[in-house]
Formats: C-alpha cells, structure tokens, sequence
C-alpha cells in the first residue's frame, strides 16, 4: 500500500468527539454553528456529539438567557479500556499549552 508524500490522507488521531471536546474547553459559550464551522462538520453532527458527551458525564450543560453555558468533567476518564485510567483533563491540558502563545510572544491583550 502505497500513498504519495505530497498527499496527505484523509484520516486524523482525533475524532470529532475530542475535537468538539476541545472547542468547548477552549469557549464554553461557544454557539453549536460556530464548532462545527470550526471543525469542519455540520450543526446536527456537533449537535449530537454534545448530546453524546452530556449523555457520557464528560459536559454539563447550563441554559444562559438564550444560549447554551458548557462546563467539561476534566476528572472523567477516557472510554477505550488501554486509556481508561487516564483522565481527559490531559488530552485538555495538551491543547490548552498547544494555543498559548510562543515563547517570546506577547500574550494578546485582554
């Protein structure tokens, strides 16, 4: 099986599910359309990944005015049995360093 170099394939080490997982620790305000345009995936996909990660204890879910608050179970463990010792709070805190600012960068102000 061979692929070019210069082509990429079309398979990634994060699902969907990790990928709205990390938009909402990144803004718990975050509106439904705006994750899956950030994602690259539509508003009923994202829509039941919440559902899917409510329904696990991994979000919870607060109605502010007419929008959606999420809080995140960082303490929750990963639900593949080799992974399952592991709290989610690191796969978090790996993006969570990924999208500070380089050092030597000055924070944006604010």
């Amino acid at each position: 099986m061979s692929t070019s170099v210069n082509r990429p394939g079309t398979w990634t080490f994060l699902t969907h599910h990790a990928r709205v997982l990390l938009e909402i620790a990144r803004d718990p305000q975050a509106r439904v359309r705006d994750m899956a345009a950030s994602i690259g995936i539509t508003d009923r996909a994202v829509q039941g990944i919440v559902s899917d990660l409510h329904q696990a204890g991994y979000v919870t879910i607060d109605r502010v005015g007419r929008r959606n608050e999420y809080s995140l179970n960082l303490d929750a463990h990963f639900r593949y049995r080799t992974e399952a010792n592991l709290p989610v709070r690191l796969l978090i805190d790996m993006f969570a360093q990924h999208d500070l600012p380089k050092s030597g960068a000055q924070a944006p102000p604010g």
